[in-house]
């Protein structure tokens, strides 16, 4: 152990990193790296490392076979891109650790990622959008202006993360247009982390995004007949509620889990199931179904819908708060061909 080390046990310099992550990073992104080093925590304690000062590279390597053959909560062997980012965000940790003179400076350069091949950390999933539209056409006629219907149609309309939608309140809206600087119906994302509802990129995330008059009577409607008055524990009005105020970030999850069943709209099962005894047709396993999709696949449904009509990738950047290689990397499900045959459309010797 070097003399320009202080010890400290691992769990006391996770606690610092957390708290440190305070300054720069959204709620989401600090709760997934504690739940991440929690299996840093559990192979140090596995490992009798109780000062991170002792820790070394070939304790590094050991974690990290350690970790890939599914010892921690997983139990069985974990996918690479999913060890990826179990090394990656243990690589971050050192670095702090390193500043705060727990380890050596040079230790989180010999945390190496491994390589990935094309596409390999890039899920395929995505719920297609003539998939979307069924869905919210089917909600407008069978539980117009409902909690399930204005998620979906926020989702899809604005294709905004379930963060930016479940913090939205009643002073987030401009239903009849009259805000000086948005010309129509609008919403605006505002980053409120002091009040439990931050942004993903934050300040940077504050936007007001157009929707359609449509859809603001929608809402007009949900708020008059179907929303609880209620307040949320910071005492802010939120749009969406429940009895007990703010819903939270899993309930939306779980409305896109459950509608995008196709059992669920009365459907047959594309996968052979009897619906009588399939246990995805219970309200806390609708996940289960091989065609429920998550916010994410909703998402990037948004995105191949707005690039297969041609929106700007600048218009379409702006409006979901994503970088353009991020869209085009995680979002946009375009094939190949369509993307040959848009571009070709631009192209006039062809």
């Amino acid at each position: 152990m070097s003399d320009d080390l202080e010890p400290i046990a691992p769990h006391e310099a996770i606690e610092m990193y957390h708290d440190a992550m305070r300054d720069e990073h959204a709620e989401s992104t600090r709760r997934s790296a504690k739940h991440r080093l929690r299996a840093f925590v559990q192979f140090c304690d596995e490992h009798g490392i109780e000062n991170l000062n002792d820790l070394s590279g070939r304790d590094i390597y050991k974690y990290r076979t350690w970790r890939r053959e599914g010892h921690g909560d997983d139990r069985e062997p974990i996918k690479l891109v999913t060890l990826k980012g179990q090394l990656a965000t243990v690589r971050r940790f050192l670095r702090f650790a390193a500043n705060i003179d727990a380890v050596h400076p040079e230790l989180y350069e010999q945390v190496t990622l491994p390589t990935m091949k094309n596409g390999e950390d890039v899920s395929d999933s995505t719920l297609k959008p003539d998939r979307a539209v069924a869905i919210l056409e089917y909600l407008e006629h069978a539980q117009p202006a409902s909690r399930d219907h204005i998620i979906v149609m926020l989702l899809w309309r604005t294709g905004a993360r379930t963060g930016a939608i479940r913090g939205l309140d009643l002073r987030d809206l401009d239903l009849d247009g009259s805000h000086p600087r948005v010309s129509g119906p609008a919403v605006h994302f505002v980053h409120r982390p002091e009040t439990g509802t931050p942004l993903k990129n934050q300040e940077q995330g504050t936007r007001w995004n157009r929707i359609s008059e449509k859809a603001a009577r929608y809402i007009e409607d949900y708020i008059e007949y179907h929303r609880p008055d209620v307040t949320d524990e910071h005492g802010r009005k939120p749009l969406l509620t429940t009895e007990y105020g703010r819903p939270a970030g899993n309930t939306l999850r779980k409305t896109l889990y459950r509608v995008t069943r196709p059992c669920w709209r009365g459907e047959s099962c594309p996968h052979d199931r009897d619906v009588d005894t399939c246990d995805a047709t219970h309200l806390d396993h609708a996940s289960k179904c091989p065609s429920s999709r998550s916010p994410h696949d909703l998402r990037s449904g948004r995105v191949t819908y707005y690039r297969r009509e041609d929106v700007p990738r600048r218009i379409v950047k702006d409006r979901l708060n994503a970088s353009e290689d991020i869209l085009d990397r995680h979002y946009d499900r375009r094939s190949d061909r369509e993307q040959a045959e848009q571009r070709s459309n631009y192209l006039p010797d062809l």
